[in-house]
Protein backbone atom coordinates (compact mmCIF):
# COMPACT_ATOMS: atom_id res chain seq x y z
CA UNK A 1 0.00 0.00 0.00
CA UNK A 2 1.62 3.29 -1.10
CA UNK A 3 2.16 5.66 1.80
CA UNK A 4 3.74 9.02 2.39
CA UNK A 5 5.11 10.40 5.62
CA UNK A 6 3.44 13.66 6.55
CA UNK A 7 5.57 16.75 7.20
CA UNK A 8 4.22 18.39 10.35
CA UNK A 9 3.37 21.66 8.61
CA UNK A 10 1.57 19.81 5.83
CA UNK A 11 -0.89 18.12 8.17
CA UNK A 12 -3.15 21.17 8.49
CA UNK A 13 -4.65 20.67 5.04
CA UNK A 14 -6.22 17.40 6.23
CA UNK A 15 -7.72 18.89 9.40
CA UNK A 16 -10.68 21.19 10.10
CA UNK A 17 -9.76 24.79 10.88
CA UNK A 18 -8.76 25.29 14.49
CA UNK A 19 -7.65 21.71 15.16
CA UNK A 20 -4.06 22.05 13.91
CA UNK A 21 -2.45 23.23 17.14
CA UNK A 22 -4.00 20.52 19.29
CA UNK A 23 -3.17 17.71 16.85
CA UNK A 24 0.40 18.88 16.27
CA UNK A 25 0.91 18.93 20.04
CA UNK A 26 -0.12 15.27 20.22
CA UNK A 27 2.06 14.29 17.25
CA UNK A 28 5.14 15.99 18.62
CA UNK A 29 4.62 15.04 22.27
CA UNK A 30 4.19 11.35 21.51
CA UNK A 31 6.74 11.37 18.66
CA UNK A 32 4.35 9.85 16.19
CA UNK A 33 5.44 8.73 12.73
CA UNK A 34 2.26 9.65 10.83
CA UNK A 35 1.55 8.48 7.31
CA UNK A 36 -1.39 9.14 5.02
CA UNK A 37 -2.57 6.28 2.84
CA UNK A 38 -4.85 5.82 -0.10
CA UNK A 39 -8.40 4.68 0.57
CA UNK A 40 -8.59 1.34 2.39
CA UNK A 41 -11.94 -0.41 2.32
CA UNK A 42 -11.37 -2.41 5.49
CA UNK A 43 -10.18 0.35 7.83
CA UNK A 44 -9.90 4.12 8.19
CA UNK A 45 -6.70 4.19 10.23
CA UNK A 46 -4.39 2.02 12.27
CA UNK A 47 -1.78 2.15 15.02
CA UNK A 48 1.48 0.17 15.33
CA UNK A 49 3.47 0.27 18.56
CA UNK A 50 7.26 0.79 18.54
CA UNK A 51 9.41 -2.18 17.53
CA UNK A 52 13.11 -2.53 16.75
CA UNK A 53 13.86 1.07 17.65
CA UNK A 54 11.01 2.52 15.58
CA UNK A 55 8.68 5.23 16.87
CA UNK A 56 4.92 4.97 17.28
CA UNK A 57 3.30 4.67 13.85
CA UNK A 58 -0.16 5.84 12.89
CA UNK A 59 -1.70 5.82 9.43
CA UNK A 60 -4.94 7.50 8.36
CA UNK A 61 -6.76 7.31 5.03
CA UNK A 62 -6.15 10.48 3.04
CA UNK A 63 -9.54 10.43 1.33
CA UNK A 64 -11.45 11.18 4.56
CA UNK A 65 -13.17 14.52 5.04
CA UNK A 66 -11.41 16.77 7.61
CA UNK A 67 -13.71 15.86 10.51
CA UNK A 68 -13.53 12.12 9.82
CA UNK A 69 -9.75 12.41 9.49
CA UNK A 70 -9.53 14.19 12.86
CA UNK A 71 -11.72 11.70 14.73
CA UNK A 72 -9.93 8.73 13.16
CA UNK A 73 -6.58 10.19 14.16
CA UNK A 74 -7.77 10.69 17.75
CA UNK A 75 -9.07 7.12 17.80
CA UNK A 76 -5.61 5.83 16.85
CA UNK A 77 -3.88 8.22 19.25
CA UNK A 78 -5.99 6.71 22.02
CA UNK A 79 -4.52 3.30 21.12
CA UNK A 80 -1.03 4.82 21.32
CA UNK A 81 -1.62 6.38 24.75
CA UNK A 82 -3.23 3.17 26.00
CA UNK A 83 -0.14 1.24 24.92
CA UNK A 84 2.17 3.76 26.61
CA UNK A 85 0.26 3.48 29.88
CA UNK A 86 -0.74 -0.19 29.95
CA UNK A 87 1.30 -2.01 27.32
CA UNK A 88 -0.31 -4.72 25.21
CA UNK A 89 -1.96 -6.60 28.06
CA UNK A 90 -5.33 -4.81 27.83
CA UNK A 91 -8.24 -5.23 25.40
CA UNK A 92 -8.03 -3.20 22.19
CA UNK A 93 -11.19 -1.23 22.97
CA UNK A 94 -11.49 -1.99 26.64
CA UNK A 95 -11.96 0.28 29.64
CA UNK A 96 -8.44 1.67 29.41
CA UNK A 97 -8.79 2.64 25.75
CA UNK A 98 -12.21 4.20 26.40
CA UNK A 99 -10.71 6.36 29.15
CA UNK A 100 -7.87 7.55 26.90
CA UNK A 101 -10.18 8.21 23.96
CA UNK A 102 -12.69 9.99 26.19
CA UNK A 103 -9.96 12.30 27.49
CA UNK A 104 -8.89 13.16 23.92
CA UNK A 105 -12.49 13.91 22.95
CA UNK A 106 -12.92 16.14 26.02
CA UNK A 107 -9.81 18.12 25.10
CA UNK A 108 -11.01 18.43 21.51
CA UNK A 109 -14.45 19.71 22.52
CA UNK A 110 -12.90 22.19 24.96
CA UNK A 111 -10.40 23.63 22.48
CA UNK A 112 -11.85 23.33 18.97
CA UNK A 113 -15.10 24.73 17.62
CA UNK A 114 -16.93 21.95 15.76
CA UNK A 115 -20.24 21.86 13.86
CA UNK A 116 -23.09 21.64 16.35
CA UNK A 117 -24.35 18.24 15.18
CA UNK A 118 -20.89 16.69 15.43
CA UNK A 119 -20.24 18.31 18.80
CA UNK A 120 -23.49 16.88 20.14
CA UNK A 121 -22.65 13.38 18.94
CA UNK A 122 -19.15 13.49 20.41
CA UNK A 123 -20.54 14.66 23.76
CA UNK A 124 -22.84 11.65 23.67
CA UNK A 125 -19.85 9.40 22.95
CA UNK A 126 -18.08 10.72 26.05
CA UNK A 127 -20.47 8.81 28.27
CA UNK A 128 -19.07 5.51 27.00
CA UNK A 129 -16.77 5.88 23.97
CA UNK A 130 -17.36 3.26 21.27
CA UNK A 131 -19.37 1.20 23.75
CA UNK A 132 -21.46 -0.36 20.98
CA UNK A 133 -21.66 -0.60 17.22
CA UNK A 134 -24.86 1.44 17.41
CA UNK A 135 -23.05 4.35 19.09
CA UNK A 136 -20.20 4.13 16.60
CA UNK A 137 -22.69 4.00 13.74
CA UNK A 138 -24.40 7.19 14.92
CA UNK A 139 -21.08 9.05 14.90
CA UNK A 140 -20.14 7.69 11.48
CA UNK A 141 -23.48 8.80 10.09
CA UNK A 142 -22.81 12.38 11.23
CA UNK A 143 -19.24 12.35 9.88
CA UNK A 144 -20.44 11.13 6.47
CA UNK A 145 -22.55 14.29 6.12
CA UNK A 146 -19.31 16.23 5.54
CA UNK A 147 -18.19 14.01 2.64
CA UNK A 148 -18.11 15.47 -0.86
CA UNK A 149 -21.17 13.94 -2.64
CA UNK A 150 -20.29 11.33 -5.25
CA UNK A 151 -22.65 10.94 -8.24
CA UNK A 152 -24.73 7.79 -7.91
CA UNK A 153 -23.51 6.91 -4.42
CA UNK A 154 -25.63 6.71 -1.28
CA UNK A 155 -25.87 4.92 2.04
CA UNK A 156 -27.40 1.47 1.97
CA UNK A 157 -30.16 2.58 4.34
CA UNK A 158 -31.34 5.07 1.70
CA UNK A 159 -32.26 2.28 -0.72
CA UNK A 160 -35.56 0.43 -0.74
CA UNK A 161 -35.79 -3.28 -0.04
CA UNK A 162 -35.33 -5.08 -3.35
CA UNK A 163 -33.13 -2.37 -4.88
CA UNK A 164 -29.80 -3.36 -6.39
CA UNK A 165 -26.46 -1.77 -5.51
CA UNK A 166 -22.81 -2.18 -6.41
CA UNK A 167 -19.87 -2.05 -4.00
CA UNK A 168 -16.28 -0.93 -4.62
CA UNK A 169 -15.05 -4.34 -5.83
CA UNK A 170 -17.70 -4.41 -8.57
CA UNK A 171 -20.07 -6.96 -7.05
CA UNK A 172 -23.80 -6.28 -7.29
CA UNK A 173 -26.19 -7.06 -4.45
CA UNK A 174 -29.91 -6.92 -3.81
CA UNK A 175 -30.97 -5.25 -0.59
CA UNK A 176 -33.05 -7.43 1.70
CA UNK A 177 -34.67 -7.13 5.10
CA UNK A 178 -33.05 -5.61 8.17
CA UNK A 179 -31.90 -8.07 10.82
CA UNK A 180 -31.40 -6.17 14.07
CA UNK A 181 -28.66 -3.67 13.10
CA UNK A 182 -27.65 -4.90 9.63
CA UNK A 183 -29.31 -5.56 6.28
CA UNK A 184 -29.35 -9.01 4.73
CA UNK A 185 -28.27 -8.63 1.10
CA UNK A 186 -27.98 -11.18 -1.69
CA UNK A 187 -25.02 -11.37 -4.07
CA UNK A 188 -26.73 -11.10 -7.47
CA UNK A 189 -24.13 -13.39 -9.06
CA UNK A 190 -23.64 -16.18 -6.52
CA UNK A 191 -26.79 -15.96 -4.43
CA UNK A 192 -24.68 -15.82 -1.26
CA UNK A 193 -26.06 -13.78 1.64
CA UNK A 194 -24.05 -11.01 3.30
CA UNK A 195 -24.82 -8.61 6.13
CA UNK A 196 -24.18 -4.89 5.55
CA UNK A 197 -24.17 -1.90 7.87
CA UNK A 198 -26.95 0.64 7.15
CA UNK A 199 -24.29 3.31 6.58
CA UNK A 200 -22.23 1.28 4.11
CA UNK A 201 -21.61 3.51 1.09
CA UNK A 202 -22.81 1.93 -2.15
CA UNK A 203 -23.50 2.78 -5.78
CA UNK A 204 -27.14 2.72 -6.88
CA UNK A 205 -27.54 0.01 -9.50
CA UNK A 206 -31.25 -0.43 -10.03
CA UNK A 207 -34.62 -0.26 -8.32
CA UNK A 208 -36.91 -3.18 -7.60
CA UNK A 209 -39.20 -2.10 -10.41
CA UNK A 210 -36.40 -1.86 -13.00
CA UNK A 211 -34.61 -5.15 -12.21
Amino acid sequence: MPRKEVPVGYLSRYLPAGAERLVLHYIEHHRVHLTITRKRNTLLGDYRHPVAGRSHRISVNGNLNPYAFLITLLHELAHLITFEQFGSRVAAHGVEWKQCYGKLLSELLAQVQLPEELQTELQRSLKNPAASSCAEEALMRVLKKFDVPQPGSCLLEQLQQGDSFRISDGRVFIKGEKLRKRYKCIDASSGAIYLFSPIYEVERWGTKEST
